[in-house]
């Protein structure tokens, strides 16, 4: 049998911008990769005094409102079509090697039914799915006219963009022209930190903690409680509610 030849480099690509402490929950998501990596791969950390934030007017814009996550949207697209690699959060815990994903010329995953995630993703350098992608954000500003921030997600902004490519957004295993392929949920995103359930089996790869630093302070509290909730009760019974009251 033939080997199949890896065409991801074994570079881990990750995001602290705002020179801020990183927390305990990021710290433990970090040792998780070293831990289920193993040697071999080289980790890269993206910041401020590596990345040329000139490079593009929405990073800029981000950076300057203090909305790190933001900035981290560009970046992880910029790294991956410049360098190539893999591409994690930090609040992203590494479950199981990740070795098997470096045949494809790029992949990510489904965050849900109808979204897809960024968490984790890959390609080789210069693969034109990431070229599309980054070429969008080159075209954004974050600051409107009006003042206001564009707060969408880029989980919102790749979602539609790939469906232009002739995505299904219905979370299923699918593979794109180019050799993308996109897993369901539970190969990277088996938390769902709306409800609080739990997707994960032996297929996942990684864990999303989803630490929501893109949200505002009340609705990361609320979400925190259907959380704690969810664990007493249970998802299923969350859902039942819900629907009763609608």
């Amino acid at each position: 049998m033939m080997e199949t030849r890896e065409q991801i480099p074994r570079i881990i690509h990750y995001c602290w911008f705002g020179r801020g402490e990183k927390p305990r929950k990021i710290r433990t998501c970090m040792n998780s990769w070293k831990k289920r990596l193993g040697s071999g791969y080289t980790f890269m950390e993206w910041n401020e005094d590596n990345f040329d934030l000139n490079r593009s007017k929405y990073a800029k814009e981000a950076y300057e409102a203090r909305k790190y996550a933001f900035v981290s949207d560009y970046v992880r697209l910029h790294a991956l079509y410049h360098v190539g690699g893999i591409y994690l959060d930090t609040d992203v815990e590494v479950v199981k090697p990740l070795d098997p994903l470096l045949t494809h010329e790029a992949f990510s995953g489904f965050e849900d039914e109808s979204f897809l995630q960024s968490g984790t993703m890959g390609a080789r350098p210069g693969h034109p799915w990431i070229g599309k992608l980054l070429s969008d954000y080159e075209r954004r500003v974050f600051l409107l006219p009006d003042g206001t921030y564009d707060m969408l997600t880029n989980t919102a902004v790749i979602s539609r963009l790939c469906t232009e490519e002739g995505l299904a957004l219905n979370g299923q295993f699918q593979t794109l022209p180019g050799g993308v392929v996109f897993y369901p949920r539970q190969y990277f995103s088996p938390y769902d930190y709306i409800n609080g359930g739990s997707y994960l089996t032996e297929e996942s790869y990684t864990i999303h903690h989803f630490a929501q630093s893109w949200l505002p302070a009340h609705v990361r509290i609320k979400s925190g409680a259907k959380r704690m909730i969810s664990r007493i009760v249970g998802p299923k019974a969350i859902a039942r509610v819900r629907k009763l009251l609608t």
